[in-house]
């Protein structure tokens, strides 16, 4: 009996031995792409075209006014003397962002001028009151661009608050009691949230919150910070299997699942983002997600067109992880949007050249800390 248990012994020793001597199976990782897609003087004036072609045009523009009495009808501008061009207010909001990036990164720009001249007449104190009125106007204004538009602000201050350029410093002055009024209707606001909105469109939360936390970050709105973080996770901690094979929806600008990852990424460190996006999309997690840009079949349909942009947000939301994966479905939706944004049509050209830009800074911003 000792005999044969002492050879059973052996035998589970024998096979051990032999499991620990076979060769483990290599996962063939992909290789990065050769993408030649950068930023350069002549690409930053081709996009400056659209900001500059549309941030001082009135009309057309599509209101979001809550009417209580007869004077509340007035033309938007009226309304808006600051944010009144490019169809609608966030539209006109981050076409502000765009100058100012571009501005800052692009000191030679060939219409900079103008751009300066555009934002110094917009970004007035006395405009910027007016804005502020509109949000208390009639008590049913509070919840106006919450919370698309509301990020879209909070990032024009940021970029402003970034740049050590004294016309920057006037207009993020005259802009701060319209960014506090943001700022405290989002610490207002988020506790009331009982559920995050997961859509791909501006009600998105995470887009919201991934914006708002950028600019409470970098200005020291610990306030604005905590209670993002704090609701970030409330919202998507427990979250796991993301199912991205379901995106997009026909008139998507943003990925949900892609927009979760990104504030995850920002409010979690590294260690538990870690752990977290392995549940939350273990394909990512292996290298092997499978994503194909968004195929807009009619540019002049400003719905439709919203799949460029959702190429450009789903590319700024891959360039910060740090696998060849992810970058190559990054470059390869920024590369299928790009040339086509400046085609003609204005259901496209009011507010594209933001998103492209975003996922440029992003691109460059995470090719720097590789």
């Amino acid at each position: 009996m000792r005999y044969l248990l002492l050879l059973s012994l052996f035998c589970v020793f024998l096979l051990s031995c032999k499991d620990k001597n076979k060769p483990v199976e290599k996962v063939n990782l992909p290789e990065v792409k050769d993408y030649t897609i950068n930023l350069d003087l002549v690409e930053a004036n081709r996009l400056a075209d659209l900001p500059l072609g549309c941030i001082g045009n009135p009309l057309p523009y599509k209101a979001g006014l809550v009417i209580e009495k007869p004077e509340d009808l007035a033309m938007p501008k009226e309304h808006h003397p600051a944010f009144y061009g490019c169809f609608d207010w966030h539209s006109a909001v981050h076409g502000h962002w765009s100058l100012v990036y571009l501005m800052k990164q692009f000191p030679n720009l060939s219409k900079k001028e103008e751009a300066i001249q555009m934002i110094d007449q917009n970004l007035t104190k006395e405009n910027i009151e007016k804005e502020l009125a509109y949000f208390y106007m009639n008590g049913l204004t509070g919840s106006f661009e919450r919370t698309y538009g509301w990020a879209w602000l909070l990032k024009l201050q940021e970029e402003l608050y970034t740049w050590d350029n004294p016309m920057a410093k006037k207009w993020q002055a005259n802009l701060e009691p319209l960014v506090k009024y943001i700022s405290e209707a989002y610490i207002a606001y988020l506790p009331k949230l009982a559920y995050p909105i997961r859509v791909g469109e501006h009600s998105n939360t995470a887009f919201g919150l991934s914006f708002a936390y950028d600019y409470a970050k970098i200005s020291g709105d610990d306030n604005l910070k905590a209670i993002i973080k704090e609701s970030a996770i409330r919202f998507y901690n427990t979250d796991a299997g993301c199912p991205i094979s379901w995106e997009p929806s026909g008139y998507d600008f943003l990925s949900p699942c892609l927009q979760e990852l990104d504030i995850m990424r920002k409010v979690l460190d590294k260690e538990e983002f870690n752990k977290w996006s392995k549940l939350f999309l273990p394909e990512l997690y292996t290298q092997q997600l499978t994503l194909k840009p968004g195929e807009i079949l009619d540019r002049t349909d400003g719905k439709l067109v919203h799949l460029d942009g959702l190429n450009f947000s789903r590319a700024w939301c891959l360039y910060p992880i740090q696998n060849n994966n992810a970058q190559n479905i990054a470059n390869e939706h920024l590369t299928f949007s790009l040339s086509k944004i400046k085609d003609g049509d204005y259901a496209g050209q009011h507010w594209l050249a933001s998103f492209a830009l975003y996922a440029f800074k992003i691109k460059n911003t995470s090719e720097r800390i590789k």
